[in-house]
């Protein structure tokens, strides 16, 4: 039997507690960290470092020696050193012949290098095995069992059998493997923990540009228009009532931006009679970052609920509210109920409540540990039901707020529309063309190409 398949069998899963030796070629944070959990899961671990001193903050099990004996006492060898420092590595390739080299390292930025770090330690050691893994996980994960969000190591390399051995490796700490193929894979492996919510940056950007739209256009006709042509000071609004007619609009465009690629991709199959051709890049795009649309404008939809609660208590409404009854005492004149006006403000209060209900319970069932737990139709039925419903609401309640101004000289400051208006734009379009979708005449055939039917065949060929 050789070196290579006794270390195979010896990683395998197995009862017995003890396992071989696994060598680390560094000290610091992560190959302490790693260290102490390789030694908690019954491998025995050996430090090469460049003092064979030993610190107190080695675990007390491991051992300390050269690099060049502590090679010598493992197959599996894991370089916890940045890359600018593998040099000293040149050295040791005669020892480090045949032997599983596991590079960990990750760069300060994307792309910092023409080649990854795994490819350039592969140059160095043309003898080695080299495999990529464990960049993904953090050492203070390690160390504090707080692994819940990192648990996933990618792994990538040339040798089959290497590459086993460590996912061995990594199934014996408690965390998943996912092979990514060969050493190629190890470029982007690397970039993967310096991207910054990548999924996000649309939304975000969208969001924030289209906040600071809306707060300015708020701004203009709440507040400049009022202190210009009716010289009255309401430039408090700023802090709440901006705020509070803003959150809402946000909400509810980025609701109905969530679900608009997703009729305009099924008008486009419809327009091809194929889903076999590819959707533009700008959809596809659009509809990957659709969770975190939804995320953001749940964010925005939350902040209205808060903003709602606290108005009474706001020394505008107070005095406005104080001024009303003062006013009827003085001309002795009780005003009578408007039972219509109660309907509608009931009607918008109950809508927004129903709404934001059905809009918190959309955003939980986004959540991973939540998504999980449910198979696709429930998912799906959540998701796209509950959603459409989500938004037929928001829509409704906007509506019986403020559809009275549509028709209301007085709503036309400098001949602009009220930003109440304007945020029915977006979830009315994707309601009315969805409205469409659902005829039979047209889920018909839509149904059908989905599930693989083509009108001409050989175009999609």
């Amino acid at each position: 039997m050789n070196t290579n398949s006794a270390n195979l069998m010896a990683l395998a899963p197995n009862t017995s507690n003890k396992r071989e030796t696994v060598c680390i070629f560094g000290t610091g944070d992560f190959g302490r960290a790693l260290g102490h959990k390789m030694i908690q899961c019954g491998y025995s671990v050996v430090y090469g470092s460049r003092s064979t001193q030993i610190s107190n903050l080695i675990p007390k099990d491991a051992e300390v020696l050269s690099h060049a004996e502590a090679a010598q006492r493992a197959v599996i060898i894991i370089i916890a050193i940045q890359r600018q420092h593998y040099n000293f590595l040149t050295p040791l390739a005669e020892i480090l012949h045949g032997k599983v080299v596991v590079d960990i390292s990750n760069n300060l930025k994307l792309n910092q290098y023409p080649e990854s770090n795994a490819e350039y330690l592969a140059q160095l050691l043309p003898g080695a095995r080299v495999v990529k893994a464990f960049n993904t996980v953090s050492a203070w994960a390690l160390q504090s069992g707080a692994l819940d969000a990192s648990r996933q190591v990618l792994v990538c390399g040339d040798d089959m059998e290497a590459k086993q051995m460590v996912m061995n490796i990594v199934h014996a700490l408690g965390l998943t493997p996912l092979d990514q193929g060969s050493l190629l894979a190890a470029q982007e492996i690397e970039n993967y923990p310096l991207q910054l919510f990548p999924m996000w940056k649309f939304p975000v950007f969208l969001s924030l540009g289209l906040t600071a739209f809306f707060f300015f256009y708020c701004l203009a006709l709440d507040v400049i228009y009022t202190y210009v042509y009716e010289n009255n000071n309401f430039s408090f609004f700023i802090a709440i009532t901006i705020p509070n007619r803003v959150c809402p609009v946000m909400a509810l465009i980025l609701l109905g931006l969530v679900y608009l690629p997703g009729v305009l991709a099924a008008i486009i199959q419809l327009y091809r009679g194929t889903k076999y051709h590819r959707f533009p890049d700008w959809l596809d795009k659009w509809m990957l970052c659709r969770k975190q649309l939804g995320l953001i404008a749940l964010a925005f939809a939350s902040l209205h609920a808060v903003f709602t609660l606290v108005s009474p208590i706001r020394s505008f409404v107070r005095w406005r509210t104080s001024k009303g009854i003062i006013s009827q005492a003085l001309n002795n004149k009780t005003e009578p109920l408007d039972t219509t006006n109660a309907w509608l403000s009931d009607s918008y209060l109950a809508l927004g409540i129903l709404g934001f209900f059905f809009f918190v319970l959309v955003g939980i069932t986004s959540l991973p540990s939540v998504s999980n737990s449910v198979n696709w139709r429930e998912f799906r039925f959540v998701q796209s039901k509950l959603g459409y419903v989500t938004l037929i609401l928001c829509t409704a309640h906007t509506l019986v707020y403020g559809g009275k101004w549509f028709l209301s000289p007085s709503a036309y400051r400098w001949y602009l529309p009220n930003i109440y208006m304007l945020s029915l734009v977006v979830p009315c379009t994707v309601l009315v063309v969805k409205f469409v979708l659902i005829f039979p005449c047209v889920d018909k055939p839509l149904t059908q190409i989905r599930q693989g039917w083509e009108r001409n065949p050989k175009s999609s060929e």
